[in-house]
């Protein structure tokens, strides 16, 4: 399997993975305000202590296959062998890097997270609190993703400490909150909001929001955030959410052509030939 492969597999199972954590469209009050969290969030706890490098990075050496996982398990051994500090973050950079480029986002995320903690450097902490945030949309264990969530939000603010006005940094604390990183997850619709209100085609900003008003089942809303993120950088997932929603609209046409538009940007037959049952579906 090599690097592209892997991206076209991540990207479909974020899009795919994602439509099962939807709720049912007829168990959504229409009172609930806009842009509003659903409950479903996995919420920040004890598990965030269980979780670490070595737990993610074993299923994550197996799903890149031995090939990409050698230069990886050879800079454990060097990370584990090493004595200073200085060795130890040097190698730990280079694993962050690694699980990177081969969409691992988990183990990247802890790697950049222990640099951070010892050079507490902004473009650590950001790239942590990133790649956590990617982490979260492809687990789908509950007692996993919480230790994400945790590890975004103290990158995020450890970011926001060095750069408090950093949209990027915002958005993303935004997003961990809604998560599940907050006491409320209108905390983290407040700091996105503010994001779009210096930025109002921020991209990572509007998307979020968009997918949080699916979760809530404000389509209207959903389709304009989407709207607004296509006419800047379309892209799989934009495209993707934007036909779900105009399916939950009822709107077939729209979400028929949303969905073609999705499918032409992965040339993945078995992502195709999933989106071409759910247009079948739609012109059934």
């Amino acid at each position: 399997m090599n690097k592209k492969q892997i991206t076209l597999i991540v990207a479909t199972l974020a899009v795919v993975g994602y439509l099962y954590s939807l709720p049912v469209k007829g168990l959504i009050k229409a009172s609930e305000p806009h842009d509003k969290a659903a409950s479903s969030a996995p919420v920040a706890g004890k598990a965030a202590l269980n979780v670490n490098a070595a737990t993610v990075s074993e299923p994550a050496r197996a799903a890149i296959g031995e090939g990409l996982a050698a230069t990886i398990i050879k800079l454990e051994e060097e990370l584990a062998n090493a004595s200073s500090d200085a060795d130890k973050v040097s190698i730990q950079k280079k694993l962050a890097k690694q699980w990177e480029d081969v969409n691992q986002p988990a183990p990247a995320a802890f790697y950049y997270q222990a640099v951070a903690r010892k050079d507490n450097s902004f473009d650590a902490w950001l790239s942590a609190g990133n790649r956590f945030n990617d982490a979260v949309k492809l687990e789908q264990d509950t007692a996993i993703a919480p230790a994400f969530v945790t590890g975004a939000v103290e990158a995020f603010k450890g970011a926001l400490k060095l750069k408090p006005e950093n949209l990027e940094a915002k958005t993303g604390l935004g997003v961990a909150y809604a998560n599940g990183g907050a006491s409320s997850p209108m905390q983290g619709i407040t700091l996105l909001r503010e994001v779009i209100a210096k930025d109002p085609k921020n991209l990572s900003a509007n998307l979020n929001l968009g997918l949080l008003s699916m979760k809530s089942g404000q389509y209207d809303k959903a389709v304009d955030r989407f709207k607004t993120v296509i006419s800047v950088k379309p892209s799989i997932e934009s495209y993707f959410y934007l036909a779900e929603t105009y399916k939950q609209l009822g709107r077939k046409t729209e979400a028929v052509a949303a969905y073609e538009k999705c499918k032409d940007l992965i040339p993945d037959p078995v992502f195709g030939k999933r989106i071409d049952q759910y247009i079948k579906e739609l012109k059934n």
